[in-house]
């Protein structure tokens, strides 16, 4: 296993290189925050002195160059238009994007792995195919509108949460957190809501095809025959042999919506790093867009080899000295 993560280690700093070079070119090549952060009544030498200061003076590859070796010692660079380091910035709202994200995939795994063996069990039921119909209903409606539609009915019509803002935290670790708080579980409660939908239905559908497929297997077929209680039967044999794709895609998905809660976060105002990504990108504040980027490029591969060893402590079979790479 050791062999295992020090080649997948090697390979994610060939990846990252690869990725901070396109990311560069494709954030640094568009666009001229110039034109935004200075006031267009601004004179030319006062022009001339700003590009100096932010770099922009230098050609492209010359700013890659310089962007690069101060990665290398985790610079990442500073904010053109708050004048603080981009990784501090982006640290500052990171726990409250993660906190959303943890929140909504445990309410996947919660609501979609027990709705999704119901299903499976039980499929030509009336809770089953309500279970299924629900799951369509999960892949189909827009993000950004069902936000909407939380906060129209609970905030405004019920007025039984609020509709924006983080709530009342508390240090847990020297990390803020709002689940500590009865006001923070109520701020978040909403946004989890609309960023777990998604993957509920998701979770529901792997599940309930895991479990069909499941219980076809003579495994299944033997352990019935062997008397056993159906409980176990579905507990032991069948939930932990579908565990390796639904294991996968949670994985995944946990870091997508780490990379992708900007739409939630700018409905329900939530103080993470997509609105600080969204507030950059009006600035074209490159420092900031860049370092998000690469932070979340960091993140997927770091998930993918979490993935890779959960493979060989869920399933025997899986040797990681055989895995591709």
């Amino acid at each position: 296993m050791l062999v295992f993560i020090i080649r997948r280690l090697i390979q994610s700093v060939m990846v990252l290189l690869v990725m901070s070079l396109l990311v560069f070119a494709g954030v640094y090549a568009i666009g001229n925050p110039i034109d935004v952060l200075i006031s267009p009544d601004a004179d030319q030498l006062e022009r001339a002195r700003t590009i100096a200061a932010f770099g922009l003076d230098k050609s492209l590859p010359e700013q890659y160059w310089i962007f690069l070796r101060n990665a290398l010692s985790g610079d990442m660079g500073r904010s053109f238009a708050f004048s603080t380091p981009a990784l501090a910035l982006i640290f500052e709202r990171m726990p409250a994007t993660l906190e959303l994200a943890v929140c909504a995939i445990v309410m996947a795994i919660v609501l979609g792995v027990p709705l999704g063996l119901w299903a499976g069990l039980r499929p030509d039921g009336i809770a089953g195919k309500s279970i299924m119909a629900v799951s369509i209903l999960g892949f189909s409606l827009p993000t950004f509108w069902v936000g909407l539609m939380l906060i129209m009915v609970f905030a405004v019509q019920l007025g039984w949460l609020p509709s924006s803002g983080r709530g009342e935290t508390s240090l847990l670790f020297g990390i803020p957190v709002s689940f500590l708080s009865w006001d923070g579980v109520r701020h978040i409660l909403m946004p989890a809501m609309n960023l777990a939908l998604f993957n509920v239905a998701l979770v529901i559908r792997l599940t309930r095809a895991g479990a069909q497929e499941a219980l076809l297997q003579d495994y299944v077929k033997f352990a019935r025959a062997k008397g056993l209680r159906n409980r176990r039967i579905i507990g032991v044999h069948v939930l932990k042999n579908i565990l390796i794709p639904i294991v996968t895609v949670i994985a995944l998905q946990f870091g997508s919506i780490i990379a992708f809660a900007i739409v939630t976060e700018s409905v329900f105002a939530w103080p993470g790093m997509g609105k600080l990504i969204i507030d950059s990108i009006r600035v074209l504040d490159r420092p900031v867009i860049v370092a998000y980027l690469l932070l979340i490029v960091t993140l997927f591969i770091l998930i993918n080899l979490a993935v890779d060893v959960l493979y060989s402590l869920l399933d025997p079979r899986v040797r990681l000295s055989e895995a591709k790479a």
